[in-house]
Order: C-alpha cells, then sequence, then structure tokens
C-alpha cells in the first residue's frame, strides 16, 4: 500500500507514475475522499475539545450554584454529533483504505516505461544456448521415454496443471530443492525456515495478494485459510504487526514451499508439459532492509538467483520489467529468464522485486532507528530462488544427449546418487 501522503502531497506526479502503469484512474476522487476525511476528523476532535470545555464550565457552575441546564444540553448535542461523525469517519476511512489496497505501487526511476513485455530490457544474458549435434528432444517426449512423470494420473488425481514426478524425476526435483536450500543457507546469509503452507486473511492481505486476487487463490473456506500462491506470503508475514531493532538488519530468510495457483483468466496459456501448473515447488528468498539499503540489497538477491544457474549451467538472462509489465506490488523488478531448447523460447524462472514500504504499510513492519529511536517501516524484497516446473524443463532438453539419455549436472549428483537418467531407470 502507498502512502496517503505521497497521494495528497503531490497528486501529479503519483498520477504520472500509475499512468506508466495504465492505472492512474485509480487515484480519481481519492484526494478529495481524504481531504473529507481530515476534514471530519479535525471537526470532531474540534467538538472533543468543546465538550471538554463543557464539562470544566459544568464543575465550576455547580461548585458557584449556578444553574446548569443549559450547558448540559449543549454537553449532550455536542455528544449527539460526535457520535455521528464518528460513524461517517469510520466509513469514509475504510472506503479511503479500500481505494488505496487496490492501487499498485508506483514504479522506481530506474524502471522503463511501457506497457508490456515487448517494453522490457535486456540487463544482461549468460552462456550461449545450448547446440546439438542431433535432433533435441522436447521435455514432453524426454520425460514419456525416461518414465520420469506422469501427467495423465496426475490429472485423474486432481486434474489439470497438477502433475506427478516418479523414479528419477522425482529424485531430481527434489535434489533441485535440498540443493537450493543449501546453496543459500551455506553463503552465511539466508536463515533456512519451514513455513505453513496455509495462511489466513491478513497474512494474504499483507503481501498484497487480498483483497484484488482473490480469484487466482485456493481458499478453504470452512477454516477462512488460504493455500498459499508462494512462500514469499508466510514468510513475509513472520514480522508481521512487528518493530525491529536496526541492529538485525536485513534479515534474510530462504523457504521451500508448495505453491498453489487458480491461474484464473489464463486458460489456453503455456499449459504444455510443466508450463503452467496449479502446483508446484519453489525455493523462495524474502528480505528485510532499512530503506537506503534496498535498492543494493535489490542487486545481491537478484545475484543469489543467476548463481544459481550459473552452477548448473543453464542458459539466462536478466530482465527489467517495464512499469506496466511489472507485479502489483512491486517498484522494481527483474525477471529471470532461462532458454528451453524444445520449446525454442525463454521461460520465467525468477522474479526478483523490490516492495519499497508496500508490503511493510499493509502488513505493519517497522524497525527502529539506533540512533533517533524512530520507527520507519521497512523496505521488503523477495525472489524465486529457484521454482523447480521450468527449470527442469530447460535442464532436461539442455542436458539430453543422442541415446535419449540426460545428463545430471555435476553440481546435483551428490544430491540424486547418479549422473544419468536413462529410458531403463537411473546410474
Amino acid at each position: 500500500m502507498i502512502d496517503i501522503r505521497i497521494i495528497r502531497d503531490n497528486e501529479a506526479e503519483a498520477r504520472r507514475l500509475l499512468e506508466l502503469r495504465g492505472q492512474s484512474d485509480l487515484l480519481d476522487g481519492l484526494v478529495e475522499l481524504d481531504r473529507k476525511r481530515r476534514a471530519l476528523i479535525e471537526n470532531t476532535n474540534a467538538l472533543k475539545a468543546r465538550r471538554n470545555e463543557l464539562s470544566r464550565e459544568i464543575a465550576e457552575a455547580s461548585k458557584r450554584g449556578e444553574t446548569v441546564t443549559a450547558l448540559k444540553d449543549e454537553s449532550r448535542g455536542i455528544g449527539d454529533s460526535i457520535a455521528s461523525g464518528d460513524e461517517e469517519l469510520k466509513a469514509v476511512d475504510a472506503e479511503v483504505q479500500s481505494r488505496l489496497m487496490q492501487i499498485p505501487n508506483l514504479p522506481h526511476e530506474s524502471v522503463p516505461p511501457g506497457r508490456t513485455a515487448d517494453d522490457n530490457i535486456v540487463v544482461r544474458e549468460w552462456g550461449k544456448k545450448p547446440s546439438f549435434e542431433f535432433t533435441p528432444k522436447d521435455h514432453l517426449e524426454l520425460g514419456r521415454n525416461l518414465g520420469i512423470f506422469d501427467f495423465e494420473r496426475g490429472t485423474k488425481i486432481a486434474g489439470s496443471g497438477y502433475p506427478v514426478f516418479k523414479a528419477a524425476g522425482a529424485v531430481v526435483e527434489r535434489s533441485l530443492i535440498n540443493f537450493f536450500l543449501d546453496f543459500h543457507r551455506e553463503r552465511g546469509t539466508y536463515t533456512e525456515v519451514s513455513v505453513p503452507f496455509l495462511v489466513n486473511p491478513e497474512s494474504m492481505t499483507g503481501t498484497g495478494q487480498l483483497p484484488k486476487f482473490e480469484d487466482d487463490l485456493y481458499r478453504c473456506k470452512n477454516d477462512d485459510l488460504y493455500l498459499i500462491p508462494t512462500a514469499e506470503v508466510p514468510i513475509t508475514n513472520l514480522h508481521r504487526d512487528e518493530i525491529l531493532p536496526e541492529s538485525t538488519l536485513p534479515i534474510c530468510y530462504c523457504g521451500y514451499t508448495p505453491c498453489f495457483r487458480r491461474e484464473a483468466g489464463s486458460y489456453g496459456k503455456d499449459t504444455r508439459g510443466f508450463l503452467r501448473l496449479h502446483q508446484f515447488d519453489k525455493v523462495e528468498m524474502v528480505k528485510f532492509c532499512r530503506p537506503e539499503d534496498s535498492y543494493q540489497e535489490h542487486e545481491a538477491l537478484t545475484k543469489d538467483a543467476t548463481d544459481l544457474l550459473e552452477v548448473l549451467g543453464i542458459h539466462y538472462r536478466q530482465v527489467l520489467l517495464c512499469a506496466g509489465d511489472m507485479g502489483f506490488g512491486a517498484a522494481k523488478c527483474y525477471d529471470i529468464e532461462i532458454w528451453s531448447p524444445g520449446e525454442a523460447r525463454w521461460l520465467e524462472v525468477s522474479s526478483c522485486s523490490n516492495f519499497e514500504s508496500f508490503q511493510a504499510r499493509r502488513a505493519n513492519i517497522k524497525f527502529r532507528r539506533t540512533d533517533t529511536g524512530k520507527t520507519d517501516y521497512v523496505h521488503t524484497l523477495n525472489g524465486s530462488g529457484l521454482a523447480t516446473p521450468r527449470l527442469l524443463v530447460a535442464m532436461l532438453e539442455t542436458y539430453q544427449n543422442d541415446d535419449g539419455t540426460v545428463s545430471v549436472p555435476d553440481v546435483l549428483k551428490k544430491y540424486t546418487g547418479f549422473g544419468l537418467m536413462t529410458p531403463g531407470g537411473a546410474r
């Protein structure tokens, strides 16, 4: 949630920045509504001050034996006005908060203008596209031949978008998760956490999934809990309604969870194999830091994601998203895209975002400065480090051999216990 003071003090600039996202109309009438809210507060405070004065006047008049009927009548009338004003203020304040909850974050000055992915900027590229002396197969054909996943039985059990990994496929997928967690933890930067896969509405609101994206969430109505779309939600909410000592910042967490997404409105898009799923596995990185450090921390977090791909030997590019293509809460975002030889296109495997104070305001996460004792909102950042499904697509297709086998990247062999996936098993 953005600070209402930004809109109040410089509506024109806020409108310009939101226009980069194509959503400046969300500000229409908001300044007037906020002005009404402040006028109601001022009026109510004045009435309460007058009522306090009347209380003193009544007490003093009573001591002198004077009649206080008129004063008491005025006090009762003021009380009625205060009650009425409080009700109106409550309604107006709720409307202001509701409107603010619908407004996306303002893009950082370094974010390029644009509305679609065509306006994004490739910041850098690592490695080269794999070349083969044979006709390469895509991940679906490789998977069928190797017997490492089963989409048909996944559909039978739960529906489309719920794959089953088996044999070497299940081992490799689990090995990737363990490798990611060890990689982040062993660098000494991140503390590993294991968090709930179900969260309450307050947690979803804190990170920005509610109320705007409710249609994309799986909800357990009887318990009023939601299956998480990403570990970002429970990990960020670890510090909801807390004031953190400045000396503890930055706080960096990594954690594994499955992710559940209804993908409402995505019918027919990227539905082949692992490209778009309703359930998938991901390791998430989350940071809490001081505002003055957040963009340095953003670059470091992005590097933590890309370093994983370099160790795995996967060709990737880092893309700076334009204002119109960023997620709802991001002030700046890099997408990490890997090359899929079978699909012959780039696949997003991580989004690394700086939310500045957007989530912290919604979740009420602050820190206390050591020198002044004053509190301020932290900046929150997160990124996938990494998600497994599309990485598996690129990895299978990149490491395939002309005899139909698929080699395991060297760094994973200590986790898998084998170096080659074959139609007959693994060795």
